[in-house]
């Protein structure tokens, strides 16, 4: 396989962090047979011709750029052409797999090993799909965050005889319950509001949603799903049918 040594790598990242646009460093890294490649490499952000030299051949350096506001960038020799190198993103480490679903990869690209044109490359074709992709998973990224911290939503149940029933969602819910004439009910393991008054149920209730409102969580009232009863009752049949039956058989 064509390679640049080491230190013509090093010496070339050292380069784009001087003409790349923000501060930049650079960190050459010199691998072994022993080195575990594949956690390495795992961030590597690409679907394409980097992903494929890194599957079929064997690295035995690369390095890493990192902008200061942690953007990564990974170069490589090219595998096939010895006056160029293969450079990708990498993926925001520490970022839950969900958040990259429907984000299409910002594929690496190979440049010249004129530092300068590569800079421009860099910065004209790369860059840019690189960071829009990275936009759109830290948005995925903080709306999975938005829905794991949003507090459930309490729902009270009427019952036959015209209590509330609450399911207590978080400790501050129950809290509120509790403060507001709902009573915990270990057989039911729920909150119970009777409903001997319901001018006071009433004044509770709303009470009790506008508190639990100013913390995020919502109230939905629910009447009881009713239970249909199967009548039955055995239906008479009348003597001729019975005789007639117990004939034909």
């Amino acid at each position: 396989m064509p390679a640049h040594h080491h230190e013509e790598l090093s010496a070339f990242a050292a380069i784009l962090t001087q003409l790349l646009p923000g501060a930049w460093t650079h960190q050459p890294r010199r691998h072994t047979a022993h080195d575990d490649l594949f956690f390495l490499t795992s961030d590597v952000w690409d679907m394409n011709q980097v992903a494929e030299a890194i599957a079929t051949t064997t690295l035995t350096h690369d390095a890493i750029l990192t902008r200061d506001d942690g953007l990564r960038l990974f170069v490589i020799d090219h595998p096939r052409h010895e006056d160029t190198f293969l450079i990708a993103a990498m993926a925001p480490a520490d970022t839950a797999a969900e958040a990259f679903r429907g984000v299409p990869e910002p594929d690496g690209i190979a440049i010249s090993d004129d530092p300068e044109q590569a800079a421009d490359a860099i910065t004209t074709r790369l860059l840019p799909r690189f960071e829009a992709a990275l936009a759109q998973v830290r948005d995925n990224a903080a709306r999975l965050t938005a829905t794991a911290a949003r507090p459930h939503t309490v729902e009270m149940t009427w019952t036959e005889d015209g209590a509330l029933t609450a399911a207590a969602t978080s400790g501050e819910a129950a809290r509120i319950l509790a403060a507001n004439g709902f009573v915990h009910d270990h057989g039911q393991q729920a909150y119970v509001l009777s409903g001997d008054d319901s001018a006071v149920q009433a004044r509770h209730v709303r009470t009790a949603g506008t508190q639990l409102a100013a913390l995020g969580i919502g109230v939905a009232l629910r009447h009881p799903t009713p239970i249909t009863t199967v009548d039955t009752t055995p239906v008479p049949v009348p003597r001729q049918h019975a005789a007639s039956k117990a004939r034909s058989r």
